[in-house]
């Protein structure tokens, strides 16, 4: 227990607590990069004299809970008053220094001034790695009630209707909100200067070198390929932003990043009572139909309903926040360029070529006049792109095929409990796939994966060299 400004340190009370390093689970790619990048170097008994400073009436933790998170550090300390308190320290791998912290108070604070929704008061907040406690954080009152992903498995199919009713009604006000153009609540930035930004981003990630370049499967595409596939897609999307069908799905919304149940706390007696909805971070003001292809984990059906979930989301959504469903109900090619162009050095080149390509072929049908700013590649090149394609989509399958197989999330990471029989696992598939791949002396004519190079190169996680 840490009284007042005792010096020692009270993580060693706490089940030897690590206030610094990532410790919940490992990757199965790039695990010491991963692992460092959420390394946070800080004065954790600063921070723990900073939170009894800012609660008058208590003068000791009794506990600290320390959850990682995909972008955060969270500690939710509770004190001798009982008062939890809830301090959030982000890592290096969240967004610009400074801004990500001050956009985020930015958004809560307006948000509480503009609308209903109950987000947990922030406390104190710092934006600067070189305070007294030496990381940038938010400091902010604990939610009220619990959060919906323990009730959940409890709530009957009427229930969870009810609960998914309660939280478009509560987010309704936000979607509702007119803003004049788009970016964070410190920025602003027309829809045209918006497109810029997207292939700006993008050209940000293209590393000056690609030391990795051999290892890369062939459809990634070199540094070149990415520049100038960029600079083909700027005029398209200029282009295709001044249509009155993007325009008219594109009216500046801002609304929640990651809305999922682990983010939205309800009342313990009654589930249906929204009480609080954190996990501000990384919120803009983005175009409606940025937000089409996203489906809550809530909505998502699983073996006790039959879409009962889905169906009241989509109704919801319809009815609450037509601003936000109704380019869900559009062809989602209209918009699959917007969605592809700001990660091609993450997805590789031919995610985005490939709907440079389809947006092309399809114009007309696709409700845009004249014809696109893009020329479409000669027949040679086009049955290339075919085949590298190909080879992107069975590299997608592999990765999701394996998340389920080993039990993992997409990117491999594993809880610490599982590691070893985690990775003694991954060893046995790879194996077992490449066993598959070598013995297969006819292969179809249309299989991508037909040598273990391939192979290789498109899969996901960490392999020993070859030899």
């Amino acid at each position: 227990m840490l009284h007042g400004y005792s010096e020692t340190p009270f993580y060693e009370h706490m089940m030897k607590l690590d206030p610094h390093n990532y410790t919940s689970g490992r990757w199965l790619r790039h695990d010491k990069n991963e692992r460092d990048m959420r390394y946070i170097g800080f004065d954790f008994n600063a921070l723990c004299r900073r939170i009894l400073e800012l609660c008058p009436g208590a003068d000791s933790v009794l506990n600290c809970e320390k959850i990682e998170g995909g972008f955060n550090r969270v500690f939710i300390f509770t004190l001798n008053n009982y008062k939890r308190i809830v301090a959030r320290l982000p890592f290096t791998l969240a967004g610009p220094p400074q801004l990500t912290t001050s956009s985020e108070v930015a958004t809560i604070k307006y948000l509480q001034a503009k609308t209903s929704i109950p987000i947990p008061t922030i406390l104190d907040w710092n934006n600067e790695s070189s305070n007294l406690i030496g990381s940038e954080y938010i400091i902010m009152e604990h939610a009220e009630g619990v959060q919906l992903h323990t009730k959940w498995p409890e709530m009957s199919s009427s229930a969870r209707v009810k609960c998914i009713d309660a939280v478009y009604r509560t987010l309704k006000v936000m979607v509702d909100l007119e803003f004049p153009a788009f970016g964070s609540v410190n920025f602003r930035t027309t829809l045209g200067k918006y497109c810029d930004g997207l292939v700006d981003a993008s050209i940000s990630r293209v590393p000056p070198r690609d030391p990795s370049a051999e290892k890369r499967a062939s459809y990634h595409g070199s540094i070149q390929a990415h520049l100038d596939l960029l600079e083909y897609t700027r005029p398209v999307l200029k282009v295709m932003c001044t249509d009155p069908q993007i325009q008219a799905t594109a009216a500046p919304t801002l609304f929640h990043p990651d809305l999922h149940k682990r983010n939205i706390f309800v009342s313990e007696e009654d589930p249906s009572k929204i009480t609080g909805i954190i996990d501000w971070q990384s919120a803009s003001i983005e175009p409606a139909f940025w937000y089409a292809d996203e489906v809550p984990d809530f909505a998502i059906p699983d073996d006790s309903e039959n879409n009962v979930c889905a169906r009241a989301f989509d109704a919801c959504s319809r009815f609450l926040t037509p601003k936000l469903s109704g380019p869900r109900l559009m062809d989602e090619n209209i918009f699959r360029p917007f969605l592809y162009c700001y990660r091609t050095w993450k997805d590789g080149a031919v995610a985005l070529h490939h709907e440079l390509i389809e947006t092309t072929r399809r114009w007309n049908e696709l409700g845009f006049t004249g014809s696109s700013p893009y020329v479409l590649p000669s027949p040679n090149e086009l049955v290339e792109h075919e085949r590298e394609y190909k080879l992107f989509v069975a590299a997608q399958e592999l990765k999701h095929d394996l998340a389920g197989l080993l039990n993992t999330a997409t990117d491999g990471w594993a809880p610490l409990d599982t590691w070893e029989a985690t990775e003694l696992a991954h060893k046995e598939v790879f194996d077992g796939m490449l066993t598959a791949v070598l013995t297969n002396k006819n292969p179809d004519d249309d299989e991508p994966v037909k040598d273990e190079a391939v192979l290789r190169s498109i899969w996901p996680y960490d392999l020993p060299d070859v030899g």
